[in-house]
């Protein structure tokens, strides 16, 4: 019997969604102002489809927040070098942005910043073309890539001290949000294993805590200058020890503390993928507002939206507009996405990327309407 009433609650959430009309819309934002989706930017021959996917499936839906996940695929003019060897045009950028703009959709780019400036056994670009900014110098990258490894390699950082490195990321941060005409932009800052390293002569022997935070205020007072917001994961902010959550959805390295030390209009996107854990609240609770990320479990994730509901609905004034929402997350590339979604190559499991988005928004539309 456990194991079906699990799968009873999918099919329930998966067979809910009706598409819904614009005063309906207009009610979701004033009882959950975000309504997200989080995907890797498509590829230039990719786009078409997307934009098919966004007017047919997420604006049915009242989907309001789009996050692209951009980093180097996009025809960077500030710096060529960072490019991907195929990445979008500002022509293909123009196409999502106008389709966003008619069904209201509010599209936020994410380049990775800090952490993630490499992947398995592959250097990113911006490391790659400025290896100066690499926190961690003396490890290399391995032939094959395995973990856990003897260097605790996971994914290098560059180095926040670096006297040269806001100029470059600041280039792409504000090349990337006006050719999406936005007023929000994502910087990552997940799963940063590598900060104040023994290693880098700069950040040796600083605290951890005080780098991760100088690094959010540094990039937020960039935006600011020109009235946009920051977005970042939230995992480096919670006590991965203390919580047990662990060190992927929260700190093992004493970043947590940085809480603390960061502007209150940052907003935090608070991911926990294998269970629905409460943090929304730590994060309201510090002033901070937040988003629910959930990932492919799709009972998980209607766990999630019904917290998010309770957690807007029992909050005292000062704390409800710090529950912002839901945003899914897909971390296929969006090709692969939409070949699942569109039955090309459907996933055969419960616990998938499409059953997860459908479930969710279900919720969010059942939930709606009980309001």
């Amino acid at each position: 019997m456990k194991h079906f009433l699990p799968i009873l609650l999918l099919a329930i959430c998966c067979s809910s969604y009706s598409q819904v009309s614009e005063s309906q819309k207009s009610k979701d934002g004033d009882i959950l102002p975000v309504r997200g989706f989080c995907i890797a930017a498509p590829q230039p021959k990719e786009v078409e489809e997307f934009i098919k996917f966004i007017g047919e499936e997420l604006a049915p839906r009242a989907v309001n927040t789009l996050i692209l996940r951009v980093d180097y695929n996009y025809q960077y003019e500030s710096h060529p070098e960072l490019r991907d060897s195929v990445a979008l045009s500002k022509a293909d950028v123009r196409k999502l942005v106008a389709v966003c703009r008619k069904n209201k959709i509010h599209i936020i780019p994410q380049v990775n910043l800090l952490g993630h400036q490499s992947w398995a056994g592959k250097i990113g670009n911006l490391l790659k073309m400025y290896p100066q900014f690499d926190e961690t110098p003396l490890i290399k990258m391995p032939e094959k890539y395995v973990w856990p490894n003897a260097d605790g390699l996971y994914c290098k950082s560059y180095c926040p001290l670096n006297p040269d490195v806001h100029k470059i990321v600041f280039d792409i941060i504000d090349e990337i949000c006006d050719v999406f005409e936005t007023e929000a932009f994502h910087a990552g800052m997940d799963e940063v294993f590598y900060i104040g390293e023994a290693q880098c002569p700069r950040c040796s022997g600083k605290d951890k805590a005080e780098l991760f935070a100088g690094e959010v205020r540094t990039i937020r007072d960039h935006l600011a200058i020109k009235d946009r917001k920051l977005w970042i994961w939230g995992d480096r902010l919670i006590d991965g020890k203390t919580t047990g959550i662990g060190e992927w959805e929260a700190s093992y390295n004493n970043t947590y503390r940085a809480i603390d030390m960061i502007p209150k209009d940052v907003i935090i996107c608070d991911w926990h993928y294998d269970r629905p854990d409460q943090t929304p609240v730590y994060f309201a609770m510090k002033g901070l507002s937040v988003v629910t990320c959930p990932w492919r479990n799709p009972v998980n994730a209607v766990l999630q939206v019904q917290d998010m509901f309770k957690f807007r609905n029992a909050a005292t004034p000062e704390m409800k507009d710090r529950y912002q929402g839901m945003v899914q997350t897909i971390w296929s590339g969006a090709g692969q996405f939409l070949d699942n979604y569109y039955g090309r190559k459907p996933e055969n499991s419960l616990n998938s990327q499409v059953a997860c988005f459908k479930a969710m928004f279900g919720e969010i539309q059942k939930m709606t309407k009980s309001q």
